[in-house]
C-alpha cells in the first residue's frame, strides 16, 4: 500500500479547493521527467528515465524509474519499482538485461533486471560512492568508477573531530570491474584497476573488452576540470599508458568501433570557461592526432562513432534549438537532424552505433522519450509519460529578433499570453539565464522549475528570454563578445529586447518585471543599480560582488577568465562590474532567493545585496532554502520558488 500511494502522490497534489481552468505552479509539478534514454543494440527495445515529484508530509523528492518500450513505442512498461530512485539504464549486448543503478539497498548501487521483468539482481554491495558505469562489449564486465569509504569517516563524526583540511586528501574516485556473471554460490568481488592520486570521471570500453580509455583530474573540484588528461588501461594486466596529456584539456573519450581510433573533446589552450572545445581523434597504432573541422559553435558534445567508423556524432545548441552533426574522419561537418520546433537532449548512441534515443520537447508540448534509427532520421515516440496532462491553453512563443546598442544582433523567445490580443499591451517579464554562456532553448514553458512561464502567460504576462552576448549556441564570436564587460555590451542587449518588444506593441513599458538565477541574478541586481523602469525585481543566486565571489565560489578560476586576470592585480575591474557596487542606485521592490548549501555562487552573495536594499529602505525580502545548492531540486521548494515569484510581481506589477 505504501509504494501506491507514492505512486499516486501526484493526483491527490491539485486536489485543490476548486479545480483550475489554467496552468498552475501546481499543474507543473505533474509534469514527468524524461532523463536518459538509451535503445538496445538490436533497435528492438528502448529504455528510458521518467521521473515524477514526490511530495508527502515527510518527503519531498523526485522518484526516477525506468520504463521499457519496443521501439515503435508499443509494449510499454514500468521495469522497476519502489520508493527509492532507479537512473542510469544501459543494456546487455545481447538485450537480455537492462542495468541500472539504484540507493534500494544501502547507497547508491549497481543492478540489473531482466527485460521480460522479475526481481532486480544486485551485482554491487558497495559501502562507498559509485560514479558512472558501463557494460563491456563482450558482456562480461561491468566498469564503474568508484570510491571507498572512509572507515574512520563515521567515527570522527560521532566522536566531533571531523575537522577537515582544506585541499587534502581529495575525494577521488578510481576505475573498477566487477564480474556480470557469476556462479550463484560465488559472490562477485570487485577488482580495482586503476588506483591512483587522481580522479577519474568519464571512460569508454574498447570493442575487444580488453582495454578502458579515461579522462583524469587532479581532484573532483570543479574548478579542476582544465588540467583533464586522457590515459588507457589494460584491463587483465593494470598497465596504463598516457593518451593525452598536454595544456588543453581532454575528456570524453569514444572507442571507433573497428578499435582503430580513439575521439575525444578538446579544448583550446589554455581552457577556459567560454568552452572553446574541438574533436580530436588518435590513431591507436601510431598515437597520431587529427583535429576534426569545427562545429558552428565550437563546443560539441561527442555521442559516439557510427557503424561504419567513419564518422562521429555531435550535439550542440544552435540557436533556440539543439543540433545533432556527423563529423566525418575525412570532410566538412554535416548536420544530421534539427528539430522543426523544440529541442533535443540527452542522446545515448547504442553499441552498435545504428540508432539513438533522445528526449525532445517544444514549448508547448511537455518532455517525452523518442528512438531515432540513424538510416531515417524520422523521431518515434516510446514514452506517454505526460500524455494525460490538462489541455489547458499556452501562451504563444515565438522566436523573435533585434539589434543592440553597438549593432549586435540578438535574438530570443517571447511567450506571449494566453488570449493575446493586438493592440493591447501587456505587463513584461525579462527573463535571464544563467552561465553567462547559457541559452535559452525552446523548452516546455510549463515544466516545474524556477519561473512558471506557463502561469505567467495564463496571468497575464508576456515573458521575454533573451539570449545576450556571451550566451551559446551562436558561435565562438558571439560567446567571448563578453569578456572584461559583464554589465555593459550585455546589459545594452537586455535593454534593447525590451523596447523591440514594447515597439512590437505587446509590452507595457509602465509594467515591467526582471528576474534571473546565478548569471541571471547577476544581470537582475545589475539592471536595478542602473535603470529604475522596473516595477519588480527577483534575484536568485546571484552573483552580486565579484570580489568576495571569486575568493568563496567553488571554481575561483571562473571570473579571471573572464576578467584577464585575478582580482588582485585588477581590483577596479571586479569593483566596477559588481553590482553591489550600485546597490545605492536601486529602488525597484527586490525579492531575493537563495540556496543555503550553495558552493557555487556562496549564500553571501545574496546576504550582500538583501542588506544594502534593507538599510536603504528598499521594499525587499530575502528566502533561504535549506540543503539546497546552485539549483533548487527539492519538489517543495521548487513549487515554493514558483509561487514566490508570482505573488511578488501580483504584488507589485498588477
Amino acid at each position: 500500500m505504501r509504494r501506491l500511494a507514492v505512486l499516486l502522490v501526484m493526483s491527490p497534489l491539485v486536489c485543490l479547493a476548486q479545480t483550475p481552468t489554467f496552468w498552475t505552479p501546481e499543474v507543473s509539478m505533474r509534469v514527468k521527467g524524461i532523463g536518459s534514454v538509451v535503445p538496445s543494440n538490436d533497435g528492438t527495445l528502448t529504455a528510458y528515465e521518467q521521473s515524477i515529484n514526490v511530495m508527502e508530509p515527510e518527503r519531498s523528492e523526485t522518484l526516477t524509474h525506468i520504463y521499457l518500450a519496443k521501439s515503435d513505442g508499443s509494449g510499454r512498461i514500468q521495469l522497476t519499482r519502489g520508493e527509492k530512485s532507479c537512473t542510469s539504464p544501459s543494456f546487455s549486448p545481447d538485450g537480455q538485461y537492462v542495468y541500472f543503478k539504484s540507493s534500494r539497498a544501502g547507497e547508491g548501487n549497481l543492478w540489473r533486471i531482466a527485460v521480460r521483468g522479475g526481481e532486480a539482481e544486485q551485482l554491487t554491495d558497495w559501502k562507498g560512492k559509485i560514479g558512472s558505469y558501463e557494460v563491456s562489449p563482450d558482456g562480461k564486465l561491468v566498469a564503474f568508477t568508484a570510491r571507498e569509504k572512509d572507515p574512520d569517516e563515521e567515527a570522527a563524526r560521532k566522536e566531533k573531530r571531523d575537522f577537515r583540511v582544506v585541499d587534502e586528501k581529495p575525494k577521488n574516485y578510481g576505475l573498477w570491474v566487477i564480474e556480470a556473471e557469476s556462479a550463484a554460490t560465488q559472490k562477485r568481488a570487485p577488482r580495482a584497476i586503476v588506483k591512483t592520486n587522481y580522479h577519474i570521471e568519464g571512460f569508454a570500453w574498447s570493442p575487444d573488452s580488453r582495454f578502458l580509455a579515461f579522462a583524469h583530474v587532479p581532484t573532483p573540484n570543479a574548478d579542476d576540470w582544465p588540467k583533464s588528461d586522457l590515459s588507457e588501461v589494460d584491463v587483465v594486466s593494470g598497465a596504463v599508458r598516457s593518451l593525452a596529456a598536454t595544456a588543453a584539456a581532454e575528456s570524453d573519450p569514444s572507442y571507433s568501433r573497428d578499435g582503430r581510433h580513439i575521439a575525444f573533446e578538446r579544448s583550446s589552450i589554455p581552457p577556459t570557461w567560454q568552452y572553446d572545445t574541438r574533436i580530436v581523434v588518435l590513431a591507436r597504432d601510431s598515437g597520431a592526432l587529427r583535429e576534426l573541422p569545427a562545429t558552428f559553435d565550437q563546443n560539441p558534445v561527442l555521442a559516439g562513432w557510427s557503424s561504419d567508423s567513419k564518422s562521429l556524432l555531435v550535439r550542440e545548441p544552435k540557436g533556440t534549438r539543439a543540433a545533432l552533426y556527423w563529423i566525418p574522419l575525412d570532410g566538412p561537418v554535416k548536420t544530421l537532424y534539427v528539430p522543426e520546433r523544440g529541442t533535443i537532449s540527452s542522446p545515448r548512441l547504442n553499441q552498435a552505433g545504428t540508432r539513438i534515443g533522445v528526449a525532445m520537447e517544444s514549448s508547448d508540448a511537455p518532455p517525452e522519450a523518442f528512438f531515432i534509427a540513424l538510416n531515417g532520421w524520422k523521431p518515434v515516440r516510446v514514452s506517454a509519460a505526460n500524455v494525460d496532462l490538462p489541455k489547458y491553453p499556452f501562451g504563444e512563443t515565438a522566436v523573435v529578433a533585434w539589434k543592440s546598442k553597438d549593432g549586435m544582433p540578438v535574438e530570443g523567445l517571447l511567450t506571449y499570453p494566453v488570449g493575446f490580443e493586438k493592440g493591447r499591451k501587456y505587463p513584461l517579464i525579462l527573463n535571464i539565464h544563467g552561465g553567462p554562456a547559457g541559452v535559452f532553448g525552446e523548452s516546455f514553458i510549463g515544466r516545474p522549475g524556477a519561473y512558471p512561464l506557463a502561469t505567467f502567460a495564463a496571468k497575464g504576462y508576456a515573458i521575454l528570454r533573451p539570449n545576450p552576448r556571451g550566451s551559446s549556441g551562436y558561435g565562438k564570436k558571439f560567446r567571448v563578445a563578453n569578456l572584461s564587460d559583464w554589465g555593459y555590451g550585455d546589459y545594452e542587449d537586455l535593454m534593447a529586447g525590451v523596447d523591440h518588444v514594447i515597439t512590437m506593441g505587446v509590452a507595457d513599458p509602465d509594467r515591467l518585471a526582471v528576474m534571473g538565477w546565478s548569471y541571471g541574478g547577476f544581470m537582475t541586481s545589475w539592471v536595478i543599480g542602473h535603470t529604475d523602469r522596473f516595477k519588480a525585481a527577483v534575484v536568485g543566486a546571484g552573483v552580486t560582488d565579484l570580489l568576495s565571489f571569486t575568493g568563496t565560489t567553488d571554481i575561483p578560476g571562473f571570473l579571471p577568465d573572464y576578467f584577464a586576470g585575478e582580482p588582485w592585480k585588477n581590483p577596479e575591474a571586479y569593483r566596477k562590474h559588481s553590482p553591489i557596487t550600485y546597490v545605492g542606485n536601486v529602488s525597484t521592490p527586490t525579492l531575493v532567493l537563495h540556496g543555503e548549501a550553495d558552493e557555487r555562487v556562496p549564500i553571501t552573495q545574496g546576504y550582500q545585496f538583501y542588506s544594502g536594499l534593507k538599510r536603504r529602505g528598499v521594499a525587499t525580502r530575502m528566502v533561504v532554502y535549506p540543503r539546497t545548492p546552485h539549483g533548487v531540486r527539492e519538489p517543495k521548494f521548487i513549487l515554493d520558488v514558483m509561487q514566490r515569484h508570482l505573488d511578488w510581481l501580483e504584488r507589485y506589477i498588477k
